[in-house]
């Protein structure tokens, strides 16, 4: 997984991307090769490291824990990432918990279930009660020390059913603003990384990386 140089020269830097989840990956591998214009390559996490436990409070805390597990297992420059969707009717939940909302090994739709489930059962029906938010912060850590953080959100609404066969996660029932009314799953891979959550938070990630420089 790699997002290719110019040819100008080798990688000015190589960055091990924390996630172990194929689909976040490949996301995350798509914005930056669109969005960096300068040298780096993506190294998969090595398969023999676990995952590391999310203890934080918050989305940065997840990331950043992360982030320094993967660099003090391979010394290597890392880039971490955590998100939450956070709905209004539900307190700002599942927020942190997003990813097990429904359980430590939910499946996308054990999630996207309950979500719905959930919503039903506040009683919100229009788009305004649905409001949502999705968050993610990028936490990268490097070798002598110095970090860049960086973060996304977009707004929308929770769909009142599941639309859409693309993406993953809650991406069939996200509909954010300025799709059309669409959800992330109804939208090619090219669209949703223009508006996404993650799409802003590598972006801003990437400018943070060429300011650092080498």
């Amino acid at each position: 997984m790699t997002a290719p140089g110019n040819g100008a020269g080798p990688p000015r830097l190589r960055l091990v991307v924390a996630t172990a989840n194929r689909d976040k990956a490949a996301e995350i591998a798509a914005i930056l090769d669109a969005e960096l214009g300068l040298s780096v390559e993506l190294v998969s996490r090595p398969s023999q490291l676990a995952d590391v436990e999310e203890t934080g409070a918050t989305l940065e805390d997840n990331a950043r824990l992360k982030a320094q597990a993967l660099l003090e297992a391979t010394g290597m420059a890392s880039v971490a990432d955590d998100t939450g969707l956070e709905v209004a009717a539900l307190g700002g939940g599942p927020g942190v918990y997003s990813s097990r909302y429904a359980g430590e090994h939910a499946s996308y739709a054990d999630n996207v279930a309950k979500l719905v489930s959930a919503l039903e059962e506040a009683g919100a029906k229009t788009p305004e009660e649905r409001a949502a938010r999705f968050r993610t912060v990028v936490v990268g850590r490097f070798p002598g020390g110095r970090e860049i953080v960086a973060e996304g959100v977009v707004e929308g609404a929770i769909a009142l059913h599941p639309r859409g066969s693309a993406g993953f996660g809650y991406d069939p029932v996200f509909a954010p603003c300025g799709g059309d009314g669409r959800t992330f799953a109804e939208m090619t891979a090219g669209e949703k990384n223009a508006l996404s959550h993650r799409g802003r938070a590598f972006r801003a990630f990437a400018v943070g990386l060429r300011s650092a420089g080498p």
